[in-house]
């Protein structure tokens, strides 16, 4: 199994190509995009040294999915998927912020609760929470979009703003869209025996529009609970089982690792590599209800992805 940790093509009217944490995004003539999910992997804001196959394969399905099952309530960038890695979509100038929202208190919210806070991005938390707990309401707590290298921030509504990273009009409308598809998430998931825990969201303009953009619902931007058994390990205090990218933080931290300046990346072994494989599968075939048919891994992924592009843009 080969992963695809890095994509160079050059396509009919490309203009540029950004190559992000995960996604490789080539600009065609200023009016579409062409995004590749790679098989790289990030945590805490590092690309890891290594790809896990299959990754940008099981990603772009799943969003591809769930951007279909959302056009009722707002409209997306998405025109077509012509690979299984690729989806091609409406050009967007992206707000600079993620529109992360919770409905439990865990990972980073929860090690900020506990290490005393009790405001995120400036909405205030109740006392005596514990960890995984719900929240009576789900919650906006939004980050910058930051940099390759840099860290995302928290920020605030009031923040968001007063920087003029969005009017009083357009942030309203990211919170509405933000609580429906995140309801929509949970819907989905209860019907496959998960709970969407928290996701990110990410919204541009397009000729005056705004359109949810980019990933929805991924292992790489959300994290599931297994309904089955998490009502009985939130009253016993113990770790619920889940599927989403916390387990390789899990993993990273238990060896020393959080992103830090100086702090290496653990070895990652063959074995670590196929397991975070099979992870994600694991939750593509959760999630969708179906079963993950390997696309040819074996073959030239590149040739094959350069040929369905250009068979698309190309019309």
């Amino acid at each position: 199994m080969k992963a695809i940790t890095r994509t160079d093509f050059n396509f009919p009217g490309q203009k540029s190509v950004y190559h992000g944490k995960v996604r490789d995004v080539y600009n065609i003539n200023d009016d579409k995009l062409v995004m590749v999910a790679t098989d790289r992997i990030s945590a805490f804001d590092v690309i890891l040294p290594k790809g896990i196959p299959f990754k940008g394969q099981v990603l772009n399905q799943i969003a591809v999915k769930f951007l279909d099952a959302t056009t009722d309530i707002c409209p997306n960038w998405k025109l077509s998927s012509p690979d299984p890695m690729v989806t091609v979509g409406v050009m967007c100038e992206g707000f600079p912020l993620e529109m992360i929202v919770r409905g439990y208190l865990c990972g980073s919210a929860w090690r900020a609760y506990k290490s005393g806070v009790r405001e995120i991005c400036g909405v205030k938390l109740p006392e005596g929470m514990k960890e995984n707990q719900k929240f009576p309401e789900p919650i906006i707590t939004p980050t910058t979009k930051a940099e390759i290298g840099e860290h995302d921030a928290d920020i605030s509504k009031e923040e968001i703003l007063a920087k003029g990273s969005a009017t009083t009009e357009e942030y309203a409308l990211l919170e509405k869209y933000t609580l429906a598809l995140f309801q929509r998430g949970t819907e989905i998931a209860a019907k496959r025996g998960l709970i969407l825990v928290d996701t990110k969201y990410e919204f541009g303009k397009h000729d005056g529009t705004i359109y949810l953009m980019d990933e929805i619902h991924t292992p790489d931007s959300s994290r599931y609970f297994y309904a089955e058994g998490y009502e009985e390990k939130f009253a016993k205090g113990e770790p619920q089982k889940q599927l989403s990218k916390e387990f390789v933080r899990e993993w990273l931290m238990s060896n020393g690792f959080q992103g830090k300046a100086g702090q290496q990346v653990p070895e990652m072994t063959d074995a670590i590599v196929e397991s975070i494989s099979d992870r994600y599968i694991e939750l593509y075939e959760h999630i969708t209800g179906e079963k993950f048919e390997k696309a040819n891994a074996e073959g030239d992924v590149l040739a094959r992805i350069e040929k369905n592009v250009v068979g698309t843009i190309s019309k």
